[in-house]
Parts: C-alpha cells; structure tokens; sequence
C-alpha cells in the first residue's frame, strides 16, 4: 500500500523515527531522513540504498526544512507524508526546594522549540509541497502525522515542560486538520507510552524491568517498530483525521 509514497521523517535516524523509515523502505516507500548533522542519518540512507536520502536539518529552522524540502522534490518529484518524529525531553522539577532552585527557562524554552515548535515549522513547510500533488479519489493530496506523548495528558514530577510541549502537539491536532481540510490534507498526533528507543536503552536493565512492569498489557516496552505500523495504518485509514491515537498498552503515567 506504501508502494510509491514520498515520505519526509524528522528524527529519522533513531528511534520511532528510524523505525518508521524503515518499515515505510520495506513497504515501497521512499523517504527522505530530516536529522542533525550529527546524527547517522547518512549512514542509515547509505544502508537502505536508493529508496533513502539523508537530509541534514534543525527542525526549529525554517532555511534548513526549506532546503530539506527542496531535496525531497528534487530527488523524489513530491512528498505524500510528512512524519515529525522529532523531539527532546528533560526532567526538571519547576521548583527544587533542597537545591533552592527554579525550572531553567532556557531549558523550557528549548523544549517548546523543538518539540512544538519544531513541529508547527514542519508541518506549516510540508503543506506548499503536498498541495501540488494531484487529489486521489477523496481529493487527499498529503497526510502529517505527529508525535506527542502520553505525557501530554499524565505528565508526572519533573515533566511540565515535555507535557507542555507535548500537550501543545494534541491541542494543536484538530485546528490544523481543519485548517488543511480544504487542500485535502490530513493530520493525525501519535501519543505514544513507554518504547524501546536510545532514551530508555541509556537506563539501567533495572530500571527498564521496572518500567515495562508498569505496562499493563503487553507487559513490555513497545518496539519503535510498532509504533510505525500505526503511522502505516493512519496513512492508509482515509478516514483517520484530527485526532489523537494513544499507543501505550493501557498505561497510565503515575505521578
């Protein structure tokens, strides 16, 4: 079904992103992978072969996602979705009483910048190029699917900015559906819970034991993999629109 589909993937280079990057090149798509310079973006588009390129970009800046889209047209002719899998989460508690110190603004601010921010300049980018693509059957012309977090509704100690961030991607979800739903775009948030990624790897197995047992069914931590079968399926459920998709296995976040 992805056979092809022009996919643009921010994050693509660990994570849920390189998870769907992956899936999509196994189901015919070609995609282009949006990451820091830094990441191994190259190295993973030079593994997946021609169906891949690596797009070095920052998705706060708009000349990096311009020239990222510009790549996508130029190598691929269009783009069909668009996948923000990018982000950053810090744990800070708005006040520390033994330390006698306040949240870092600047840390806040950097997480609203690219979590949501680097999101809205992604999505507000992608629609001039999805808008020349010629309308299916129900006149979509593109689909953009974001990542939130479970966090955006059970946000626990030290995670007011990743909530706030995340919290942004859902509210913003339904208005911007309805914003593209006269050019034929649709728009749906992924929330997912706990998955596998180089985040959680970084903790001890311990810690990564006791986190999975929080998990009520399956009583493990998700495969990024699985994740993107949900983005799989949003691309291809037409009527999936402004809404938000939990993807946790019934957890709830506790405090």
């Amino acid at each position: 079904m992805l056979k092809g589909v022009v996919a643009l993937v921010t994050g693509g280079a660990s994570g849920l992103g390189r998870g769907t990057v992956e899936r999509f090149i196994k189901q015919g798509a070609k995609v282009v992978i949006a990451d820091l310079p830094a990441s191994k973006g190259n190295s993973i588009a030079q593994e997946l072969g021609e169906s891949a390129i690596f797009s070095p970009t920052d998705v706060t800046s708009e000349t990096d996602v311009e020239q990222t889209l510009a790549v996508t047209k130029e190598k691929f002719g269009k783009l069909d979705v668009a996948v923000n899998a990018a982000g950053i989460g810090i744990a800070h508690k708005t006040y520390n009483s033994n330390k006698k110190q306040a949240h870092s603004l600047a840390d806040f601010e950097r997480v609203i910048k690219i979590n949501t921010i680097g999101t809205f300049n992604v999505i507000r980018l992608s629609v001039g190029l999805m808008i020349e693509n010629t309308p299916n059957e129900d006149g979509q012309r593109g689909v953009i699917i974001n990542t939130a977090s479970v966090a955006a509704f059970e946000g626990q100690m030290g995670q007011a900015a990743y909530s706030a961030s995340k919290g942004a991607i859902v509210g913003m979800t339904l208005p911007i559906a309805r914003d593209l739903s006269r050019d034929g775009i649709r728009v749906v948030t992924i929330a997912p819970g706990l998955f596998d990624t180089p985040l959680l790897q970084s903790l001890p197995d311990k810690v990564r034991t006791f986190l999975a047992k929080s998990i009520p069914f399956p009583q493990r931590l998700g495969k990024p993999d699985e994740y993107a079968h949900l983005v799989q399926a949003i691309v291809e459920n037409p009527l999936l629109n402004g809404e938000t998709i939990r993807i946790d296995g019934a957890l709830r976040m506790q405090a």
